[in-house]
């Protein structure tokens, strides 16, 4: 069987409500399980300055299949006017993790 799971990054801001759009996101099926790592410094460019905020990075595995009903929803309920959305997939893994997450996130 081809490996069709990826994994999705985003990033919010400390203040967005998490836990809702994690629980959001794996209630819809979207997201067979989203991990939400702990504050960190994030420095970029918008709009021509340099910009230096708190974030939380937000790792969602899903498969390819979701990957467009995913980002559709990642955009509503982002509070950024840019959201990060970048798609990697997996090189390998336990056939039955694997399993679990087609079975977690079908649409």
């Amino acid at each position: 069987m081809k490996n069709d799971c990826v994994m999705v990054l985003t990033t919010i801001g400390v203040s967005t409500d998490w836990r809702t759009l994690a629980s959001q996101l794996v209630t819809e099926r979207l997201a067979a399980c989203v991990n939400v790592l702990a504050e960190m410094d994030s420095v970029y460019r918008w709009q021509g300055q340099v910009e230096t905020d708190r974030e939380r990075q937000i790792v969602i595995k899903t498969t390819a299949e979701r990957v467009p009903a995913l980002e559709a929803r990642v955009r509503e309920l982002h509070d950024y006017e840019l959201p990060e959305f970048i798609v990697l997939p997996f090189a390998g893994g336990s056939g039955l993790y694997l399993q679990w997450i087609r079975e977690s996130a079908a649409g």
